[in-house]
């Protein structure tokens, strides 16, 4: 943990995973750094991570903060769901989740859970029904769910220069000079992996804009570049806090530069929306479980797929909460309209990617100086949800994904449910294939109907409170775009462009 510069500062000096932090460990950072004040970050009902700066005076202070939290308006964090009269809630640090604040050197600062006033955790509050759904999983499968995100957005600033200009939709993995944001997500990667430990890589990603045209003042006259951030796997209720966390602090580092970072799922027509890809994988003890010995897909990995199947129809009411979700949802985009799986295939639903099944220790054939294996392997197997985008309610959206996967993995007839939803090549050029495959909601509303039809996969076991499912379903149908796609149809090209991006930009900072 001493040796790299991007090791957790807090387990470097306390020579500890943060899994073993103390609370006599965060007191004693607190007082050798001279802490002036404690920050908790928490996940409201919009998504989006709130903060309360408590400045510490003395240890006294500092004990009872990190021993007991403190009391927030929950009336406030979930309008509509909690009551003004009973509104108080406690939120609670999580240790293990301790960091030094990338912007501002005299705050420890922590993610929260909310507790209700008898102490419990609140059983309505986002995170607190992802961890739910997680000892659902563990305790019904014995095994582990992790997850990762493939993060995307768009960096906008104002272009300094016209030179080495990126061409349109040309832009995946491009480098400098052609891609002028690197130092900003250098700072972002280099401060995420300090906090989360569980960067994967960042890169360019396909969408470039040389100049926005808009009505939103924010993001008027702007170029604009896509990138991505992809997490490494962790624990499911890990992941959703290091992808939210993520949205934060990309923010913030933008904030910083005088750009504007957004992850809205479509930004212009013709031009790469912004996904937000989850891959799955299940493991036992710490070891991949998705592949078997020979080779093949693993029994447990096509229960998953065929639990996701099952729900894939209603998960967009959390994955795609916005009318502009459906204008990236569209064929030949990479982008899935249809519930199938395949492998590697990114026109399908759920796709089995590359996992290093039958290779490893790749660089021995183009090194001959590396003969030694790595240490440390492992499987590496994930299976992709590529419905997902930017307007993601995170949380939410994982804790739906855990209630598919346990679903699966129970089911008997799960894995030839998976099996008829087998496609392979593009299936947007196989027109029989895609009238018999079931189709993904084309609008919120849509989605919102299709959400309190399949309500009993989310509520069983108490998962999911009946509140937050009325909740979802009111907030898809306050979109109001059922007949969003013919309407525009029926406009002229110029006007039915202006329309398009007055949806694709009137909440470019949602969640």
């Amino acid at each position: 943990m001493r040796g790299y510069a991007l090791a957790n500062p807090l387990s470097a000096i306390l020579n500890k995973t943060p899994q073993d932090f103390t609370r006599t460990d965060l007191l004693a950072i607190i007082e050798q750094r001279g802490i002036e004040r404690i920050t908790f970050h928490y996940v409201a009902l919009d998504g989006k991570l709130k903060e309360l700066r408590i400045p510490v005076a003395s240890r006294l202070q500092a004990e009872r903060i990190l021993a007991e939290g403190e009391r927030v308006d929950g009336s406030s964090l979930f309008k509509g769901l909690v009551d003004a009269s009973l509104s108080d809630l406690y939120v609670v640090p999580i240790y293990k989740s301790a960091f030094f604040s990338p912007f501002d050197d005299m705050s420890l600062d922590f993610l929260c859970r909310f507790a209700d006033p008898e102490g419990n955790p609140a059983p309505f509050a986002i995170d607190n029904i992802l961890a739910s759904a997680d000892r659902l999983f563990r305790k019904s499968t014995g095994l582990e769910l992790n997850a990762l995100g493939e993060l995307e957005f768009y960096l906008l600033n104002t272009a300094e220069t016209h030179m080495y200009q990126t061409s349109k939709q040309k832009g995946y993995h491009a480098s400098a000079p052609y891609i002028k944001s690197g130092d900003i997500v250098n700072e972002i990667t280099s401060h995420l992996t300090r906090i989360t430990g569980s960067v994967k890589y960042a890169h360019s990603e396909v969408g470039y804009i040389d100049n926005v045209f808009s009505d939103v003042e924010e993001i008027r006259g702007k170029q604009a570049e896509q990138l991505e951030i992809e997490f490494l796997p962790a624990p499911v209720v890990d992941a959703a806090d290091y992808l939210v966390l993520a949205r934060w602090l990309i923010r913030n580092v933008a904030f910083k530069h005088g750009c504007v970072a957004t992850f809205t799922p479509k930004l212009e027509d013709g031009v790469a929306g912004s996904g937000l890809h989850v891959h799955m994988e299940i493991s036992k003890e710490g070891q991949n479980q998705m592949r078997e010995t020979s080779g093949e897909l693993s029994a447990v990995a096509r229960k998953l797929i065929g639990g996701l199947c099952t729900y894939a129809e209603s998960l967009t009411a959390f994955g795609n909460t916005m009318a502009s979700s459906y204008l990236r949802l569209v064929p030949n985009q990479e982008a899935p309209t249809r519930v199938c799986w395949s492998d590697l295939n990114r026109s399908a639903m759920i796709r089995v990617p590359l996992g290093w099944h039958g290779v490893g220790h790749l660089a021995s054939s183009f090194n001959p100086t590396d003969d030694i294996p790595p240490e440390g392997s492992r499987g590496r197997q994930t299976v992709e949800l590529r419905s997902p985008d930017g307007s993601a309610l995170i949380h939410l959206l994982l804790a739906g994904i855990t209630m598919a996967a346990e679903w699966g993995l129970k089911q008997r007839d799960s894995e030839s449910a998976a099996k008829k939803l087998y496609v392979q090549g593009n299936i947007f050029k196989d027109p029989s294939l895609l009238k018999q495959l079931p189709a993904i909601a084309q609008s919120c509303v849509e989605s919102s109907r299709v959400l309190g039809d399949h309500r009993r996969f989310y509520e069983r076991e108490n998962i999911f409170p009946p509140s937050m499912i009325d909740y979802i379903i009111n907030l898809l149908r306050t979109e109001n775009d059922e007949i969003l796609r013919e309407s525009l149809t029926d406009l002229p090209a110029d006007e039915r462009l202006t329309e398009m991006r007055k949806i694709m930009h009137r909440d470019i900072h949602r969640h």
